[in-house]
């Protein structure tokens, strides 16, 4: 399965990279590659986690942050990683706009 990062769930990552990297040097890149591999992971497991708000979530393994995306036969579609300690309305008008 293809797997495709959207430019607002790119930017989520951006986002994720330079909050971790202000708390310590070094810890952005620690983020930013445990994120990446999670969502490269969905290359075998996509579509099968649960639905919410129109996505299927999938969760970081080191990370609360949730991946959100769509998938089909084909490919998968990453359209947010949102830090899942915001507010689920925060969360949920995040989504609506992607």
């Amino acid at each position: 399965m293809i797997v495709d990062i959207a430019l607002a769930a790119e930017e989520d990552l951006a986002d994720g990279y330079w909050f971790y990297e202000r708390q310590h040097v070094g810890l952005g890149e620690y983020f930013r590659s445990n994120l990446i591999a999670d969502i490269e992971s969905l290359a075998l497991t996509g579509g099968i986690h649960e639905m919410e708000f129109g996505f299927h979530r999938a969760l970081s393994k080191r990370f609360p942050h949730g991946i959100y995306y769509l998938a089909d036969s084909e490919r998968v579609v990453v359209a947010a990683v949102l830090d899942l300690r915001r507010e689920p309305l925060w969360i949920r008008k995040q989504l609506d706009s992607r």
